[in-house]
């Protein structure tokens, strides 16, 4: 597509004219990759949730780049009795948006709520005998065990994000939606101006105090803000975004889909930055409820019909620069990753193994619902390349066509597929977020639990050599399980990794400031 079609076909939606706002170099004009259809910081594992939380809410630990905790809310911590009992100081003068002073008793509460939505949340609250507040400033753990990965949880950088609120925010049944938003971050929610589907605006908070030490660094140290207000625009279409952007009427764009990246590269007024070297890591999830998925074999099929470098270059063409196969459980060239178990996914496609797997598990033609976002180009193209690919064994593909949002709200539904269920979905994560077991809700085989992640995969022995990784003694002993765990993976099959590939960010030449990880508006400035 050239940039004279790419701008014609966007003319009429940015045709709108441009305000001169007071405010200058002062307003952040941002696209987000999808609508922000949550905004419970604890209420759901979307990305674009977790970027709008952190706009709004603070954390006690804050990660920097090289993904090491650094106290953000608290002024720090002592360490007692052999790692068993941990003392978190807040930092003095901490408000929320309402006014009110920071206590330990917020913070308490929102432990409780978050680690109920959380895999790292519930392992640390697993490992604790008691979590009080002595008075407002003290946080104490007493843990059973030693849990060196304390801070790292108050700090995780995925969803759902450890947010601090209220005590009576905190309150809220984690497993209902919160609406109100009252944080203590950079930002404050402007409620009464978002638009769903279209906008979401945030303002600086001036009463918001950074730290006074530590080096600004992604989610860590001082959070400076330099704009008085930033907007997010949904905006459906890629070449709207494009033109946006080209045009100067939108200052970054997340996640430009990489057809177009060359478009964005030719402009001298546009720069495209990996600020996330993990890359994107992506997947089916399969659910264990429905045939031909509840049994292993019918999972297994697909282990040996589909072809991840089928999926990868459908999302960013034949440049081998950009994607990584094969692809396991963990995230590619990260301490925990390896190749055991991959076998399956690697060399030509096995169709007629997969087809007498098929045949092993029962499968008598049903049709399968594949959940498919196609708001998110990438899902929509591995939709397309797995349909194809369950077509030539014999699977019966219904491809059902929706929005983010309402996949999320389908995906939680056990029933049948004719009373609303599903058999499966597209869907990845950051690759930060699988560098290990700790938070690796796709690895998970407690479908059992309340917490679990859509697609119900039981199996005890995933859930063991997780546990047994917190206590391993060392790196080796570490890696040693994760080899375990994802030969085990490729046996039950929770979820088929489909591949890594990595996501530039693109904004306008007079944006500085962009720090490495996911994109944050603090630290950042516009010329």
């Amino acid at each position: 597509m050239s940039r004279r079609a790419v701008l014609a076909t966007a003319a009429a939606a940015i045709a709108a004219p441009r305000l001169s706002l007071a405010q200058g170099a002062k307003v952040m004009r941002f696209i987000p990759q999808i609508d922000l259809s949550t905004i419970d910081p604890h209420g759901s594992l979307a990305y674009v949730t977790r970027g709008h939380s952190q706009m709004v809410f603070d954390t006690l630990y804050g990660l920097d780049s090289d993904f090491k905790p650094q106290p953000q809310m608290v002024e720090g911590h002592v360490v007692e009795n052999d790692g068993r009992l941990w003392t978190l100081t807040l930092r003095p003068g901490l408000l929320w948006h309402d006014g009110e002073t920071v206590t330990a008793r917020d913070c308490v509460a929102s432990i409780r709520r978050w680690s109920k939505r959380d895999a790292l949340g519930g392992a640390l609250m697993a490992a604790t005998e008691e979590l009080s507040a002595p008075d407002d400033r003290r946080i104490v753990f007493r843990l059973k065990k030693p849990f060196p990965l304390l801070p790292e949880a108050l700090g995780k950088v995925s969803s759902p994000m450890p947010a601090m609120m209220p005590e009576r925010l905190a309150n809220t049944d984690p497993f209902k939606q919160m609406t109100e938003m009252v944080g203590s971050g950079p930002f404050r929610f402007l409620a009464n101006e978002r638009i769903p589907g279209s906008r979401n605006v945030y303002v600086r908070f001036d009463r918001y105090v950074p730290r006074a030490d530590g080096k600004a660094d992604w989610l860590a140290g001082p959070k400076v803000v330099n704009f008085d207000r930033v907007e997010w625009t949904t905006i459906p279409d890629a070449a709207t975004k494009v033109a946006a952007v080209l045009q100067g009427e939108q200052d970054w764009w997340e996640n430009p889909t990489h057809d177009l990246i060359p478009l964005l590269r030719k402009d001298r007024k546009v720069k495209l930055d990996v600020i996330n070297p993990t890359g994107a890591v992506n997947m089916m999830r399969l659910n264990h409820l429905q045939a031909p998925f509840d049994k292993p074999e019918g999972r297994q099929a697909l282990l040996h019909a589909f072809s991840q470098t089928d999926f990868m270059q459908a999302i960013v063409g034949d440049d081998a620069a950009m994607y990584h196969v094969p692809h396991g459980i963990f995230c590619p060239n990260t301490p925990m990753a390896s190749e055991a178990g991959l076998e399956p996914l690697m060399g030509p496609r096995n169709y007629d193994k997969a087809r007498q797997l098929l045949k092993q598990s029962g499968y008598a033609g049903q049709k399968v619902a594949m959940l498919v976002a196609t708001d998110y180009a990438q899902f929509k193209a591995i939709g397309e390349v797995a349909a194809d690919a369950m077509a030539k064994i014999g699977i019966n593909v219904d491809f059902v066509a929706t929005d983010w949002g309402t996949m999320l709200q389908r995906r939680s539904n056990k029933g049948p597929i004719d009373q609303g269920g599903w058999s499966c979905f597209n869907t990845g994560w950051e690759g930060a977020d699988h560098m290990d077991p700790s938070n690796h809700y796709a690895a998970r085989g407690n479908g059992n639990d309340p917490s679990a992640w859509p697609g119900w995969c039981v199996d005890q022995p995933l859930e063991d050599l997780r546990n047994a990784w917190f206590d391993a003694p060392d790196l080796a002993a570490q890696q040693k399980i994760c080899r375990d765990l994802q030969v085990r993976a490729m046996q039950v099959v929770p979820s088929v990794p489909v591949g890594q590939f990595i996501q530039p960010t693109a904004y306008r030449t007079n944006v500085s400031g962009v720090s490495k990880g996911f994109p944050v508006f603090w630290g950042v400035k516009k010329a």
